[in-house]
């Protein structure tokens, strides 16, 4: 699904008629805020993944070192 030059078009004026050209800046800087905060807790996500990647691999690598000094 490509959208070019003519459909983009027709989706602002839609968007300028419907919500006139003072809502539009109010939406975009919603949106915004919005997507920040997504790629924030996205990032915050991936990070405790990791940490919970490397606690569990260290876990259970001090259990197989254990196991083999008995």
């Amino acid at each position: 699904m490509d959208l070019g030059g003519p459909e983009l078009f027709l989706i602002l004026l839609a968007l300028l008629v419907l919500f006139g050209g003072q809502k539009i800046p109010e939406l975009a800087r919603g949106l915004g805020k919005g997507i920040s905060e997504f790629k924030k807790a996205q990032t915050d996500l991936e990070t405790e993944f990791h940490k919970a990647t490397e606690t569990s691999l260290e876990a259970t690598r001090s259990v197989g070192s254990t196991e083999k000094k008995s």
